[in-house]
């Protein structure tokens, strides 16, 4: 009998210790800028499954657009004792106080896809944000060379925006300098709001007498607001518009032919890879990055992932093909 125990004993102990380092579950806090939009609900589930695959727990907190909202949820991701925190920003620049709480209490921090600035973070994954806007540029001056352009920015408060707008302007401005296009306006819409874009346009063609040739939108949210203010003057369809981010609509659009472009940014590979990272990080192993940020504070080692231009002649080879969204949504919505 004695034996029989010993024997049993010793197959428990060695099933205990073949177990994986992080069986007891890595805690990881997911924290989101606004889950009220359709591409972070993508970003959150895809990252929960990857992470959770790995034996991590993930907890989840949306500040829905407010930014203190977003403070108090760091503060509650702290007393619950997570190993690492993965945020989107809603303001990237008001967050180092509450993330140095964080760092003393020996939690990671890393930055989904938008930078935190000022702040000691220790990693930033994401896509390269200059490129992106370099081929919202590209697309448009493609389809019209000449002419009057808008300039509608993404949120003001948000980094990525900023980067948009370099690779932006890395390609419109010699079209500029040469005289082929005009900027005739430059506004940013708070908060991605499709809304807030809406209201933008709505004065842009009152002030242009509804002479704009080209929108240099930052994101399908932005773009399909500007879309409805162009509509509604009889002007969808003309007026060449970028986006970014494929959403479901604005795939739809594109089909319909009343936007240009967008730029997908193949958020499962974003996902998956920042679920792995963050895993890395709870476990102190090492991470293979591909370049550094400076946020204003120090520069951040990053991993950055290519983005994908997408117009009517791709999209079943890049959104489609990815299973990102079904042919069937898009065509037969």
């Amino acid at each position: 009998m004695k034996k029989i125990l010993s024997v049993s004993l010793l197959a428990t102990a060695c099933a205990v210790a073949s177990i994986p380092t992080w069986a007891a579950g890595e805690k990881i806090g997911l924290l989101m800028s606004d889950l009220r939009l359709e591409r972070w609900q993508k970003d959150r589930d895809l990252f929960t499954e990857a992470a959770e695959k790995m034996g991590a727990k993930v907890y989840t907190q949306s500040a829905n657009g407010d930014v203190s909202t977003q403070i108090s949820q760091v503060e509650n991701m702290i007393s619950r004792g997570v190993d690492v925190l993965v945020i989107v920003p809603e303001n990237g620049e008001v967050l180092s106080n509450v993330l140095d709480e964080a760092k003393a209490e020996g939690i990671k921090v890393l930055a989904y896809d938008r930078l935190i600035k000022f702040a000691d973070i220790d990693l930033y994954v994401s896509f390269d944000n200059i490129r992106v806007g370099e081929m919202q540029a590209e697309a448009l001056l493609k389809n019209k060379p000449t002419g009057r352009y808008f300039l509608m920015g993404g949120s003001p408060t948000d980094n990525n925006a900023k980067m948009f707008r370099q690779g932006q302007m890395n390609v419109l401005q010699p079209a500029i300098d040469d005289g082929q296009i005009q900027i005739v306006g430059d506004q940013w819409a708070m908060g991605w709001s499709a809304e807030a874009a809406l209201n933008i346009m709505e004065n842009a063609l009152t002030a242009n007498a509804n002479k704009i040739d080209a929108v240099v939108a930052s994101n399908d949210s932005t773009a399909g607001g500007a879309i409805q203010a162009l509509a509604a003057q009889g002007l969808s369809g003309d007026v060449v518009i970028s986006g970014q981010d494929a959403d479901l609509a604005a795939m739809r659009r594109i089909v319909k032919g009343t936007q240009t472009m967008t730029v997908y940014k193949p958020i499962a590979k974003l996902a998956t890879t920042s679920a792995e990272m963050a895993v890395k990080l709870a476990r102190g192993e090492s991470i293979q990055t591909n370049g550094q940020i400076n946020n204003g504070s120090k520069d951040v080692d990053a991993v950055l992932l290519t983005p994908i231009a997408v117009t009517k002649g791709n999209l079943d080879a890049t959104v489609i093909a990815d299973g990102f969204h079904s042919k069937s949504d898009i065509y037969n919505p």
